[in-house]
């Protein structure tokens, strides 16, 4: 029987047996060099090989048989395409089956004997999780064939497929300047192209506010594939690496055909260095979880992981819109634990991408209601043909359908077939460096939104996943126009372009409204006393001003354009710390700006000692020489 119809997720697929890609395990690194392999065309899928045999004369029964007898293969099946679709899919062999009310347990081992199947896990009284054995028939056929059996309430065989990577191609397709979503001011130096000021993600503004460029204790996981862990972008950053192909810390790299997750978490990650780019939280620690898939097993374990580790943040430029994949029932629920229990009850913030298929419904995973759902937006402050939008859209951001954004690239990336050799890399042709490239699609706006996420929990660690969400839709910029807008959000922009600023300032606020009180700090000459609402810098200050000698050192934690935030912190941090503070006043770039600096130390390893103290607080800081800010 070549045409299967089985349960997935909350609906059926009419399965058709591939008549030339069968899948292959085995310890064999040269598979493909085996006379009996004509193509390979995945290293995993669903924990398989995907190949195309040399089958001859033999139909794909027969040849799958003979390849089955190999010593060097220890598993091989059958391939199928759901009816509509052109994306192989692979059984992994697991089967979830529910059984009826009031099936005793041991009538459900005899059913699992008579198809010869291996109780992996027992959910509950009537979910069990089997797999199938060497004697066991075909998972799909043991699946559809318990679906037929009165003690059985549904048996939904464990299936893998490929997920769209929402990165949109252009054909024609250092560097902070020319990284327009952070700060856009209208062109990009050396593209003689008209941008639109301040149709940007205000990043820039934020870590102003924030006076810093965020926290390194804030963990961002990026599912996806093709990470290049040596990047000098990302090297110095990677935490707790897990590999869900491979199970093991050892990440799948050097395939061209998986390059996606490395500009993904640049965009998100990329350090401060000097050189390169930088991205929206470049102090962030960042957990690659490689390896995407539509397994219902694989996808609970990839968000177990993330919060088994400690994952703050979880950013996912993938999905499907295709109906036969829709989320069931599994999946639904391994999202909404991260979302609930992750973060030590928190919740992970989760973000998924919108999806470029411009279609009027999101992907199916961004529609989950525990998700940040991530549109994009363009340099010119309008919505992007190619994202999709629906009534679940949370949010959008800035990413290409004018100008493209500039991000990281795999060593091993082969970029866009082309003519002329830069345009593989770079929509203009002019080149950025063999490390950088052009991107976009609703692939690079997530991680920006993920990356702001990771500004928010900085100023704020203990907001959950919920306010984080709501923080960002509140203090969106409605962008477009008004009348597309109803009750606040639009199918086009969900609540509006993200801005960073506004957004770190509400998570700042919501903390200190809490932490608002009356302050008496010791200083080195005088009581200091505050009664405010330390949200807003308003209320009433007593201060002794005094000149400080400039020599010696300090620890400073942070410069501000605002004086207000002068006084937020200094009330703040005076009190946490038991140390002076002092104000460092100057002029950058024809602006008033403030540093704050805790302590006046004769040497550097007793600011040093300061330094580890606030440091260890969760608050971004470094020891500072005095002398040279007098």
């Amino acid at each position: 029987m070549s045409k299967l119809t089985v349960k997935s997720g909350k609906g059926e697929l009419t399965l058709n047996k591939s008549q030339q890609l069968v899948g292959l395990k085995t310890q064999d690194e040269n598979i493909e060099a085996k006379s009996y392999i004509d193509q390979k065309l995945l290293n995993n899928l669903g924990g398989f090989n995907l190949v195309k045999l040399s089958k001859g004369d033999h139909d794909i029964d027969s040849a799958l048989d003979e390849v089955r007898e190999k010593n060097e293969i220890e598993v091989g099946t059958h391939v199928y395409f759901a009816e509509g679709s052109n994306k192989p899919l692979i059984p992994t062999g697991d089967i979830y089956i529910t059984f009826a009310d009031g099936v005793s347990m041991e009538e459900q081992q005899i059913v699992l004997e008579e198809y010869f199947l291996q109780l992996v896990e027992r959910r509950s009284d009537e979910l069990v999780l089997a797999k199938v054995t060497p004697k066991s028939p075909n998972p799909l056929k043991v699946a559809q064939a318990l679906s037929q059996i009165s003690l059985v309430k549904s048996a939904e065989p464990d299936i893998d497929t490929l997920l769209d990577e929402y990165e949109f191609r252009e054909p024609l397709d250092d560097l902070l300047n020319q990284q327009w979503h952070l700060r856009n001011s209208g062109s990009v130096p050396g593209a003689n192209y008209s941008l639109k000021r301040g149709a940007d993600a205000k990043v820039i503004d934020a870590w102003s506010r924030l006076g810093n460029t965020g926290s390194d204790r804030v963990v961002v996981a990026i599912i996806d594939n093709g990470f290049d862990t040596n990047h000098p972008d990302l090297r110095t950053k990677v935490f707790r690496p897990f590999d869900l192909w491979n199970q093991s810390s050892n990440l799948t790299a050097g395939d061209p055909q998986f390059t996606h997750g490395t500009p993904c978490a640049s965009v998100a990650l990329a350090i401060t260095n000097g050189k390169g780019i930088v991205g929206a939280a470049p102090n962030a620690l960042f957990m690659p979880v490689s390896g995407t898939s539509f397994s219902n097993k694989t996808t609970e374990q990839m968000f177990d992981y993330c919060i088994e580790k400690g994952a703050d943040i979880i950013s996912c430029s993938w999905g499907t819109t295709e109906a036969n994949f829709s989320l069931g029932a599994i999946k639904e629920a391994a999202i909404a634990k991260a979302a609930r229990k992750g973060r030590n009850g928190k919740g992970c913030v989760i973000l998924f991408a919108a999806g470029n298929d411009d279609l009027d419904y999101l992907n199916f995973y961004a529609a989950h209601p525990d998700v940040i759902a991530v549109g994009a937006s363009t340099s010119q402050d309008q919505h992007a043909s190619y994202s999709n939008r629906g009534r679940q859209l949370s949010i959008v951001a800035p990413s290409n359908g004018d100008w493209p954004i500039l991000a990281a690239r795999a060593s091993w990336d082969q970029g866009i077939s082309w003519e002329n050799g830069l345009f593989k890399f770079y929509r203009d042709g002019r080149d950025r460096g063999s490390q950088y490239k052009h991107f976009g699609g609703t692939s690079s706006s997530t991680p920006l939104v993920a990356g702001i996420c990771a500004l928010i929990l900085s100023a704020n660690p203990d907001l959950t996943a919920r306010q984080v969400k709501d923080i960002l839709q509140k203090t969106a910029d409605k962008i477009g126009s008004s009348s597309e807008y109803v009750n606040g959000h639009s199918v086009k922009y969900g609540y509006g372009r993200v801005n960073a600023d506004k957004a770190v300032a509400e998570a700042l606020r919501l903390r200190d409204e809490k932490q608002s009180t009356t302050v008496v700090t010791e200083t080195s000459s005088t009581e200091t006393t505050a009664t405010t609402t330390a949200a807003s810098g308003q209320g009433l200050f007593r201060f002794s001003v005094q000149r400080q000698a400039s020599k010696g050192w300090g620890v400073q934690v942070g410069v501000y354009a605002d004086y207000a935030n002068v006084l937020i912190h200094a009330e703040r941090y005076g009190a946490q710390f038991n140390q002076p503070i002092i104000v460092n006043i100057n002029v950058l770039n024809g602006k008033t700006v403030y540093k704050v600096i805790l302590g006046a130390f004769a040497d550097f390893d007793a600011a040093k000692q300061l330094h580890e103290r606030v440091k260890a607080a969760g608050i971004s800081s470094f020891p500072t020489n005095l002398e040279k800010l007098g």
